[in-house]
């Protein structure tokens, strides 16, 4: 039996994925501290929901990241190779700056607290640049699925650990202590920028910055059928998102579970499921390879947003619910740790902090155009028509998927 599954394992056993998984975590942990640890914080202090709901505005660099992507292309820093050098000092600055936001409180200086923030939200989204880039490029074919795999569970980790945990941490030794211990947390991330190696073979950085600028742009255009990639990019986790768009809502009004029970059930085993399913797909897409895990992975993903329609058909079973929420979350990180990977093929290495920036931006654009009409949908149909919907949301990819396969199993 183990001789059977070792090829499925061997590409989880060397140096490159044990770096990824510890940068995955080194770029999860920054997110939570910007956004729902620090409405924590803001919301137990008494700050009032206008500010609260302004300081969420902190996360747009993540949204923009594309916009000086090209110039972490275009520079090298004289430490630690093209990528690696970026990495370390984005780490840096990270730690320094929760390091910085644990001296402040909020009522005695919410702008400096507010500037610290997004500095902190604008230098995550470059070390995100950067860790995307540096996996695209050290990582070898056969290695692609599991390394998205684990960045997956690092990142998610990561989030675990700056998210509940730091909430859990802020009751016993209070919030700027709690900050002050996720800088020192950040360590994890630098032993892995420290143990990474470099890429293999030369890749050469764009001679200008117009190159950098431009070049990404002509590099991808310049191949067949790159608009339709494109609109696969934005079409294959459509109907995942769009199910997703109103988990929360349905498991608690629709159904009428509470929120504790959501919290437990949904977020916790939803993220083991998420972590379990990309771990099965990083192993699965060695012998799957990416074509085959894409159409797989992608009809197992339509497929269970089924689960969330028969739980609005049953009603508040915990049975139903434990299926639905295990189930849709591990094909979600199969099919994750597919499109990754796709994305990850489609960059050119010389240009991979900018396309990669751009590709995994252009994915975020079909969820944030459909996902407001969900609501208006569930008003009109209900929840269990609204479910199956998302499922026909997910076809359109599919099919466009089975459209590029001679194209993608090329790449």
């Amino acid at each position: 039996m183990r001789n059977t599954l070792a090829p499925y394992f061997e590409a989880f056993r060397n140096r490159r994925i044990a770096a990824v998984m510890l940068l995955g975590f080194s770029s999860g942990l920054p997110l939570a501290l910007t956004a729902g640890t620090l409405q924590a914080w803001l919301t137990v202090i008494g700050i009032d929901l206008v500010t609260i709901g302004l300081l969420s505005a902190v996360g747009l660099p993540y949204t923009v990241k594309f916009l000086w992507s090209p110039l972490m292309d275009r520079f090298s820093l004289p430490w630690l190779g093209r990528r690696r050098g970026w990495i370390l000092l984005a780490q840096i600055l990270i730690a320094a700056n929760m390091a910085a936001i644990s001296l402040l409180t909020p009522q005695s200086a919410p702008v400096a607290l507010s500037i610290l923030a997004l500095s902190l939200a604008f230098l995550s989204a470059s070390q995100d640049i950067v860790i995307d880039a540096y996996r695209t490029d050290v990582l070898q074919d056969s290695e692609r699925g599991a390394g998205v795999a684990v960045s997956v569970m690092g990142y998610r980790i990561a989030m675990l650990v700056s998210g509940a945990l730091a909430l859990i941490i802020a009751d016993r030794i209070g919030w700027q202590s709690t900050y002050m211990f996720m800088s020192l947390v950040m360590a994890l991330g630098l032993c892995g920028t420290f143990l990474g190696p470099e890429p293999d073979g030369q890749i050469h950085s764009p001679k200008t910055l117009q190159q950098a600028v431009l070049g990404p742009l002509k590099d991808y255009f310049s191949r067949d059928a790159a608009i339709l990639m494109l609109a696969l990019i934005i079409l294959y986790k459509l109907g995942d998102a769009y199910a997703g768009s109103l988990t929360t809502a349905f498991l608690i009004r629709g159904v009428g579970f509470t929120p504790t029970e959501v919290g437990t059930i949904n977020k916790g085993l939803g993220l083991i499921s998420t972590i379990l399913g990309a771990l099965a797909g990083g192993a699965l897409m060695v012998r799957l390879k990416l074509y085959r895990s894409l159409m797989f992975f992608g009809i197992l993903q339509a497929l269970s947003n089924f689960s969330f329609m028969l739980l609005a058909w049953a009603g508040k079973s915990y049975a139903m619910l434990i299926f639905a929420v295990g189930f849709e979350n591990l094909c979600g990180g199969l099919g994750t740790a597919a499109f990754v990977s796709l994305l990850m093929s489609l960059c050119n290495q010389q240009f991979s902090a900018t396309q990669y920036a751009v590709l995994s931006s252009l994915a975020a654009l079909g969820r944030t155009f459909i996902a407001p009409t969900a609501g208006f949908v569930v008003e009109g149909i209900g929840w269990p028509a609204f479910f199956f919907v998302t499922v026909l949301t997910a076809i359109p990819g599919l099919v466009l998927l089975m459209s590029l396969r001679e194209r993608i199993e090329e790449i």
